[in-house]
């Protein structure tokens, strides 16, 4: 078996220190009493807590159960499901907005889990089948989304997925240099949904693979230099979906950029706080709403550059059954 590489030790120090500040600061994701209302805020409620559902369900999936951040990733978990009230919340909610899809999104990311609530399902698949919620408009990225999610909990329309993608930045194979924000978020996006948050890398197709190995580097490394935490977590993640790793120099300058990054409780903002380049990540106190996202993404970016590590080492699969745990 070949030595773990620096940059896999680098990432499982970020990953534990990132489930400690999660652990540490779960009260922020809990829901208000506005979770209902409709004048609520979406992006300050239901959207972190589907995102720490996400990010759990996908790290516990690449994690064994020896492993001792496997308990606390799902404690997280059910801490989320609490928060819904076992799906009541979610129920309660498809019944007052019932064409919204950011209900489905989120609980699809329970259902991977095995957290399941049948009244909402029952209702979600119903409207699922209406013509006014398959002729919605919408972004090209965010509809791949939606097909994930209702695939998730067993609706499958008869849609086009790979005509989904072509309109989409990255399956379009664009010109690399028009990479900006905007692209690099819609990217990552495309690949978390193709690959079923990281469970499936064979779901990216061939072609996009050799894309992304070709460009993602430079990409990086740009996003690196700006600061910009929060993405370049999320293309590491999308490194760690690719057949071949990065080289270990570039996933070393990587790791270590995103350490450095860190405070030193474990939080990542989502960039580099304004002021001199040279400020350190001790010179600012991390706050929950500019710091939770990019913590996640550092926790996910780090489990599956793991589980890659191991896949490349051929000592194990990063989504063998046996690194299943159940999560109750």
């Amino acid at each position: 078996m070949r030595e773990v590489g620096a940059h896999v030790r680098t990432a499982r120090r970020v990953q534990e220190d990132a489930f400690a500040w999660l652990s540490a600061h779960r009260e922020g994701f809990a829901l208000g009493a506005d979770a209902l209302s409709p004048d609520g805020t979406v992006n300050g409620s239901w959207k972190p807590l589907g995102e720490l559902a996400l990010v759990c369900t996908s790290v516990s999936r690449c994690t064994p159960p020896s492993d001792p951040l496997h308990a606390p990733v799902g404690d997280l978990l059910d801490y989320a499901w609490r928060q819904t009230g076992q799906g009541e919340l979610l129920a309660r909610l498809q019944r007052l907005e019932p064409f919204a899809t950011y209900p489905l999104e989120v609980y699809a990311a329970f259902a991977s889990a095995g957290l399941r609530h049948a009244e909402y399902e029952a209702a979600a698949a119903t409207v699922a089948r209406s013509r006014g919620w398959r002729l919605a408009e919408q972004d090209p990225t965010r509809r791949l989304g939606v097909l994930a999610a209702e695939r998730r909990i067993g609706v499958l329309r008869p849609e086009d997925v790979p005509g989904s993608l072509g309109r989409t930045w990255l399956g379009g194979l664009p010109e690399p240099w028009t990479f900006e924000r905007f692209s690099g978020y819609a990217l990552t996006h495309v690949v978390f949904h193709l690959t079923d948050w990281g469970r499936d890398p064979a779901g990216l197709p061939a072609e996009l693979r050799t894309y992304l190995a070709y460009w993602l580097p430079a990409w990086l490394d740009t996003c690196l230099e700006a600061g910009m935490w929060d993405l370049s977590c999320e293309l590491l993640a999308v490194a760690a979906n690719l057949p071949q790793p990065l080289d270990p120099v570039s996933a070393g300058d990587a790791w270590d950029r995103i350490a450095a990054a860190r405070h030193p409780t474990g939080a990542l903002r989502e960039e580099r706080p304004p002021g001199p380049a040279s400020a350190t990540s001790t010179e600012y106190e991390p706050d929950f709403a500019h710091c939770y996202h990019s913590t996640l993404m550092a926790a996910f970016a780090a489990a599956l550059t793991a589980a890659q590590h191991r896949a490349d080492d051929g000592t194990t699969g990063p989504y063998d059954d046996g690194l299943e745990g159940a999560l109750r």
